[in-house]
């Protein structure tokens, strides 16, 4: 089974000042978000990481540096796919006039269908598809027996938790994701688990495979626990 720990980047100050940064170059983190990151750091640092895989958007690149900060060998690969939405003419203006404009109410309830304006837009279904592409190739190529970090935005992450969770696109503006926030996805042979979403601030030793001799691991399994279970890899 493989894992993926989605992370969205750290607040900018675009993020506190309600601005829709898209791809505007320079956009990097505020105090907030850098302390946001560092505290993120420690709570993974209890978690071993096959790779780092993060968008080349400036926000998500210094993001990362903190997460792979003395974890020696770690690889970090930057990957266009993870890039936020390409929202067009709507690139840096503020979301609150955004909301008046007639693409605002497609965006919010028929996602599926929303294409950005402009030359440089992009539909939401796009980045979704790109996304999933992404995420299902770097499962592969780093194997069943992976936890990874992704590191990217708000839209990505809903789209890609959208497709493990088995919701239609229109649905997911009911997810939310925070700046720094973490949500997890564990990908078995024949479904994805959603573990977490929006995580800012939960223990995560938990997702640390256990030691050997320490305690005995279970087989895993790609069934559904009846009545919950008390483990996400545990079978009955």
């Amino acid at each position: 089974m493989t894992t993926l720990l989605l992370f969205r980047h750290g607040r900018t100050e675009a993020n506190a000042a309600g601005l829709l940064a898209g791809w505007t170059p320079g956009v990097g983190l505020d105090e907030t978000g850098r302390a946001q990151v560092a505290a993120t750091a420690s709570r993974l640092s209890a978690v071993p990481l096959a790779a780092v895989v993060t968008s080349p958007l400036q926000r998500c690149q210094e993001s990362v540096q903190a997460i792979a900060s003395g974890r020696a060998g770690l690889e970090v690969h930057t990957d266009d796919r993870l890039g936020e939405c390409r929202y067009g003419d709507w690139t840096g203006q503020q979301l609150k006039t955004l909301a008046k404009d007639p693409m605002w109410k497609v965006v919010q309830q028929h996602p599926s269908a929303a294409v950005f304006p402009g030359p440089e837009g992009e539909g939401l279904a796009q980045t979704s598809a790109r996304a999933v592409a992404a995420v299902r190739e770097w499962n592969a190529r780093l194997g069943p027996e992976a936890t990874w970090l992704a590191c990217t935005h708000g839209d990505v992450i809903k789209a890609v938790l959208a497709d493990a969770l088995g919701m239609h696109l229109d649905m997911f503006q009911r997810l939310m994701v925070e700046p720094a926030s973490l949500s997890v996805i564990v990908y078995t042979p024949t479904r994805p688990f959603v573990l977490r979403t929006n995580d800012i601030g939960g223990d995560l030793s938990g997702l640390a495979p256990h030691k050997k001799g320490r305690r005995k691991r279970r087989r895993a399994s790609a069934d559904g626990a009846v009545g919950g279970g008390d483990s996400y890899h545990a079978s009955a």
